[in-house]
């Protein structure tokens, strides 16, 4: 039985296997809207979210199987005082799948160190998203036709930004990457990520300005500044607005440079370059549930 905590808990060649699988489903649908059928997922969902917890459920209803769960811990026995460890034994006996959102960082590893089925990290605290990671590399292999070899800018919160750090984290270990980061001070990108990139030899800027770098990209993701993760508020609004992508900074970027962004969106990409072909980040999201039927199937071995 695997788990999915990190996108490094799969090879550069299970990845390859479950990006083509998730392409076949994307082309064949029909085939695999039985695959699930008896099978249910738990979706255990501690902390806020429209976008990750919805897209689990699309992809196993799509597989045919069904779905139960919680979207907040006040609606769970966790407003009671019960740990994460009793949870996922009990859930074991109701699903044969879980996925699994905490503001604490490694709490679905602890949930999946006593889980008798499958636990896939859904996103905890600024630590790790895999499942966003898959669901954006899948996105590039999709519309650019590889994964390696280009210049990708990451603009805004790049510290506590958990699906930059799981980004950079997969994306190293493909050839020639090459990383711009763009941030203002105080949202740097932590010193561990910074570190492993000298370490690894992989060459990367740190800058402030969005304009002064959009030029040389092949792919942006922006990020919202996230207001959950600040101590105060006076240092939120300060910061919330340091970015705002629109056409005109959009008419500096190349005729072919693809525009991502993990959503929700507040105001950091103005709503008129939705109309732009560059901007992929709603095709994001469907390749979201691609991946994530991908997963699931793999997962439980049903592939």
């Amino acid at each position: 039985m695997r788990h999915l905590m990190s996108p490094l808990d799969f090879t550069k060649e299970e990845l390859d296997a479950l990006f083509d699988l998730a392409a076949d489903i994307e082309k064949n649908p029909q085939l695999y809207a039985h695959k699930c059928e008896g099978k249910k997922l738990a979706t255990c969902f501690y902390e806020p979210s429209t976008r990750t917890r919805l897209s689990f459920e699309s992809a196993m209803l799509g597989l045919g199987g069904s779905v139960l769960g919680f979207s907040d811990a006040a609606s769970s026995s966790a407003s009671k005082g019960e740990s994460v460890s009793d949870t996922i034994r009990v859930i074991s006996c109701f699903a044969d799948i879980c996925a699994m959102r905490h503001p604490k960082e490694g709490a679905p590893m602890v949930a999946a160190s006593k889980s008798s089925i499958p636990v896939i990290n859904a996103g905890d605290g600024g630590h790790q998203h895999p499942t966003q990671t898959l669901t954006d590399l899948l996105t590039i292999r999709s519309l650019k036709g590889r994964l390696d070899d280009f210049t990708i800018g990451l603009c805004g919160d790049l510290k506590f930004g958990r699906t930059v750090h799981s980004l950079i984290n997969a994306l190293v270990r493909y050839d020639n990457i090459r990383f711009v980061l763009i941030s203002p001070e105080e949202l740097r990108v932590p010193d561990y990520i910074t570190d492993m990139l000298k370490e690894k030899g992989i060459a990367y800027e740190e800058c402030i300005s969005l304009e002064d770098s959009i030029a040389r990209l092949d792919l942006l993701y922006m990020t919202r500044v996230q207001r959950e993760r600040f101590f105060n508020e006076e240092d939120y609004v300060r910061l919330k607005d340091f970015y705002i992508l629109d056409k005109k900074k959009m008419e500096l970027a190349k005729d072919d440079m693809i525009v991502l962004h993990p959503l929700p969106r507040v105001n950091e990409i103005s709503v008129e370059v939705d109309d732009d072909p560059r901007a992929a980040y709603f095709k994001q999201v469907q390749y979201g549930v691609y991946v994530r039927m991908a997963l699931i199937l793999t997962l439980l071995e049903l592939a």
